[in-house]
């Protein structure tokens, strides 16, 4: 089985800057596409990025491409969301996941190409 544990979120001020950290375990991700999606009070979750087992291939949504930045270290079984400039927009439960199904190294955008989630963790942007 495998679990994500999602880390460094917490409250900052509009323009500051978080990184999120995805660690797994139960299984060794190295060769696994995965992903970063977000969840704002009263909306339904979305996609933030992703990126492919090798590093290769990211993709963003529109609204955080230039601002964010996702990276992954395979020896350490982790993904990481630096996030710079932050909106109050950006305010949203920060979910990671990891896609162990389709095998492909295009990683993948929508919430059903993902079969494992974390619980989420907090950011909140102030103005």
């Amino acid at each position: 089985q495998v679990q994500l544990v999602e880390s460094g979120g917490g409250l900052v001020q509009a323009g500051g800057s978080l990184r999120l950290s995805c660690a797994a375990s139960g299984r060794i991700l190295a060769t696994y596409n995965r992903g970063w999606f977000r969840q704002a009070p009263g909306k339904e979750r979305e996609f933030v990025a992703s990126i492919n087992w090798s590093g290769s291939t990211t993709y963003y949504t529109g609204s955080v491409k230039g601002r964010f930045t996702v990276s992954r270290d395979n020896a350490k079984n982790s993904i990481y969301l630096q996030m710079n400039s932050l909106k109050p927009e950006d305010t949203a439960v920060y979910y990671c996941a990891a896609d162990l199904d389709r095998r492909t190294t295009v990683p993948g955008r929508r919430q059903d190409e993902y079969d494992y989630w974390g619980r989420g963790i907090q950011v909140t942007v102030s103005s």
